[in-house]
Order: C-alpha cells, then structure tokens, then sequence
C-alpha cells in the first residue's frame, strides 16, 4: 500500500497496513510502523482509536516517550486539546530532573528522565509510546510519573504485544492500542502477513494486502465499537 494512499472505505485498523518491516538486522526492533505516520489520514484515524477509550476520563497532561513517544503522543494530545510533557533519555534537559533506570525492548540498560517542575500530586497524565514489547520501557514511565505524586490514567500504544511486561500493564492499568484481536497472534509473534505484500511492493511496485486486509475487515464487521469511517 503506497504510504500516501487513503482507502475510500476505512474501517478500524485499516492504518496498520502502512506498518513496514525491519530490513536492517538485529540490531533494530522488528518493524517501523512510524510510516503511518506519513499519511495524514492515517495518523488521524490512528489517534482517534488510540483515544476512544479515554473520552470519559479527566486527563491534565499528555506525556510521551523518547523518542517516537514524542510524535504520537503531540498528535494525542494536540487532539485532546491538552499540553504534552517528553520523558526524555537522561542527559539531555538543562532543567532539574527526576531519574529512572529501565532496560528496553532490547535488553540494554538505560536510564530516563524528566523535569520536576511540571508533574504534580493530583495531576492526570495519559502515557504515550509508539509500541510496547517488553513494556520495561512503558513501566519506568509510569513509575516516574507516579515518583512525583502525579496519576497514570492510562496507557496508549499502537500496539501492546501479549509479553509478560504488555500482560502486567493491562492487568493494572486502563490501555488502548490499535490491534484488532485476531491480529494479536501476528503482533505476538512478531511477523506480520501485510509484510510479505510490503516486500513485492518494494520490487513491483504491485503489492496485495489481501489477506492483512481480510483480517481487518472481518475484525471491523465482527465489532460495532466503531463503524466504518465514510
């Protein structure tokens, strides 16, 4: 599917089709679903499932990940009329800041950050992050949010892949992703079916999402949570 086009009929989770694989070995996470974020349409629909479950819940605050926490979570709360707060990697803020160590998707030890002059007792912050594997990343966001008195009220991915990390963030807090649920098997083990179409678009220029998109649509028609968008 060519990263601009917009389907005429688009039902929930159409945008997920745009998600590339990785082509660059190991030392990378496993797709690149920021080409999403490449079509306006599709980043719009993106954010509004992403939102959906929260439209009843007081929310002060958007906060997203370094680093493409940073440019889902600005749409999510530029949507939701709201400001948005960066959880940085340490090292980078000139201000006075609280600390985090995490190990990320990749099993290395990191250490985040953020200022200490915006989170607050009684304040409600929504989570923002691209995607969430292991959730040791998404897990020291909320423990330095809650560190400085601040409220998670939820969580917010494109994806929670079922990890034993995903499984204790949905145990325990409200979370939101994009995954329709016969999807999840794919996302789980880490290889979706849309990619095979992806790599003979990159050869021929012809690509079939076929059976993706069959997925999608039985899990929109299967679903009346949110109707086909005209």
């Amino acid at each position: 599917m060519d990263a601009l086009s917009v389907p005429k009929k688009r039902g929930r989770g159409w945008y997920l089709l745009l998600m590339a694989p990785n082509t660059k070995g190991n030392k990378f996470a496993w797709l690149d679903p920021s080409r999403l974020y490449c079509n306006h349409q599709a980043l719009s629909d993106c954010v509004k499932d992403l939102i959906q479950p929260f439209q009843n819940e007081s929310i002060d605050l958007v906060a997203g990940i370094d680093a493409m926490g940073f440019i889902l979570g600005s749409a999510v709360a530029t949507t939701l009329c709201k400001g948005f707060l960066a959880i940085r990697k340490a090292g980078h803020l000139c201000v006075q800041t609280e600390c985090q160590p995490y190990s990320d998707y990749s099993g290395k030890d990191k250490l985040m950050e953020v200022r200490k002059d915006v989170l607050r007792p009684g304040l409600r912050v929504l989570l923002v992050d691209q995607w969430i594997e292991t959730g040791g990343t998404m897990r020291a966001a909320i423990s330095l949010v809650e560190k400085l008195g601040a409220t998670v009220v939820g969580v917010a991915a494109v994806a929670i892949e079922n990890s034993e990390g995903g499984r204790w963030l949905k145990d325990n807090y409200r979370c939101s992703h994009c995954i329709p649920e016969n999807l999840q098997a794919q996302i789980d083990r880490q290889d979706l079916d849309s990619f095979y179409s992806l790599a003979s678009l990159t050869q021929s220029t012809q690509a079939s999402h076929t059976s993706m998109q069959g997925n999608l649509e039985k899990a929109d028609t299967s679903s009346r949570e949110v109707p086909l968008r005209e």
